[in-house]
């Protein structure tokens, strides 16, 4: 995965979530539940790392409250 850089966590309320599980269909669960709380900017794909079980998703989370419309 590439690197965290200080612009993804600048502020309070910016944060990183890497999700590791058994297979895709549950890390992009993972990133639903986590969409239907808060704003984020979700991962299209996962990832494998050779020789290690599992995949990895990160993706971005703000929760900054939206304003009102």
């Amino acid at each position: 995965m590439r690197r965290i850089h200080d612009a993804h966590v600048a502020v309070p309320g910016l944060a990183v979530v890497e999700v590791a599980a058994a297979d895709d269909a549950t890390a992009f669960a993972v990133q639903a539940l986590l969409g239907a709380r808060c704003a984020i900017a979700p991962a299209d794909r996962t990832t494998r790392e050779p020789g290690e079980p599992g995949v990895r998703l990160r993706c971005f989370v703000n929760l900054h409250p939206e304003p009102d419309s």
